[in-house]
């Protein structure tokens, strides 16, 4: 089991909460958050999320990771243009983060 803000995963039963609530997620929305929760605080390259999620060890579309990303955002409630949980470190990855940014 996997605990970062108020987000929780169960890999065995392949579950995620916010807050409590259930959140429904394809299997691959699941493995994209799993890869990410379970590295919380380090940047995970998009190299490594195309090798740990999708089994691939080419680009099948540079869109794909963005595409997923997309939808877990909006699943987790996490805002796109202002993320709190997972946040893009650019050109280096995404990044599961460990607290919530302070409101700028």
């Amino acid at each position: 089991m996997f605990e970062v803000q108020d987000v929780r995963v169960d890999p065995s039963s392949r579950r995620a909460w916010r807050a409590g609530e259930e959140i429904r997620l394809s299997r691959k929305e699941f493995d994209l958050v799993h890869a990410l929760i379970a590295r919380a605080g380090s940047v995970v390259t998009r190299d490594e999320l195309m090798r740990d999620v999708w089994n691939a060890t080419f680009w099948t579309s540079s869109k794909t990771i963005d595409v997923h990303l997309g939808w877990v955002r909006r699943k987790l409630g996490d805002d796109t243009r202002h993320p709190t949980l997972i946040t893009t470190v650019r050109g280096q990855g995404l990044r599961f983060e460990t607290e919530k940014a302070a409101a700028s």
